[in-house]
């Protein structure tokens, strides 16, 4: 029997494809153990602006670069109530409105002032939100801290400890991993290509890969959840090579 898994950072209400990911798999891990990044995605994302994405964070407590996810922690100074308003003023004449706002407050009222834990509970809010059919795994339940291993060699570690058959990748990573290795420890190896098709946003020109909120703001959760389940791509590691150069 195939078991595929996908392994994540955590995201702050991110993109389509990476609920399409976990959507096609059987077990979906996020790092908890990873460092943070200041010019990723782990604590900011983009919503709908005139001329294209705009970003919103959450801010965090100044602190080392070396630390992991797990061990930052949300600015004191961070105001919910800010970010919501942010919402409200962009979304409010969206299709969907009401109920996309209800789980940004939601997810707004969390008491957890660690990063991770928040980011967490915005996922599982989200899922539950679109009632999916999915429990995220931490890295930490699946992993020993005595393995230390890095990028592909990490991967594939936590691969034999769930006994995945296939293990799935966004496209993006496509140069990150090779299938040889994958293969040499049973595993087959995809990559997951979102079409990010084309919706309504106002009367603006689209703007793709933004948060999972503008999705729902103009499609609901049915029309998501489709867009979830069927708008993609799964690609060998070659079809992604070529893919992601632009060619056929």
């Amino acid at each position: 029997m195939s078991h595929r898994i996908a392994i994540m950072q955590p995201y702050l209400f991110p993109y389509i494809g990476y609920f399409q990911l976990m959507g096609c798999v059987d077990r979906f891990v996020v790092y908890d153990r990873i460092k943070y990044t200041k010019k990723g995605w782990i604590n900011r994302n983009r919503l709908l602006g005139v001329d294209g994405g705009v970003y919103f964070s959450l801010p965090l407590k100044a602190a080392s670069d070396s630390l992991d996810v797990v061990d930052r922690v949300v600015s004191d100074d961070f105001d919910p109530k800010s970010l919501i308003n942010r919402f409200d003023a962009v979304y409010r004449r969206a299709p969907y409105y009401a109920e996309t706002m209800e789980l940004i407050r939601s997810v707004m009222l969390c008491k957890d002032r660690n990063l991770f834990g928040f980011l967490l509970e915005a996922l599982l809010q989200t899922i539950s939100h679109l009632k999916m059919d999915c429990s995220p795994l931490r890295s930490s339940e699946v992993e020993r801290q005595s393995d230390e291993l890095k990028g592909q060699d990490r991967v594939l570690n936590i691969c034999k400890m769930l006994r995945a058959t296939h293990y799935i990748n966004p496209i993006g990573g496509v140069g990150l991993y090779g299938a040889n290795a994958f293969e040499s420890q049973g595993v087959g190896l995809y990559f997951l290509r979102s079409n990010l098709s084309a919706y309504p946003q106002f009367k603006l020109p689209f703007v793709p890969a933004l948060s999972i909120l503008d999705v729902l703001f103009f499609n609901g959760c049915e029309e998501t959840l489709k867009m979830i389940s069927e708008d993609y791509v799964l690609m060998s590691p070659s079809d992604a090579s070529v893919g992601l150069s632009g060619g056929t």
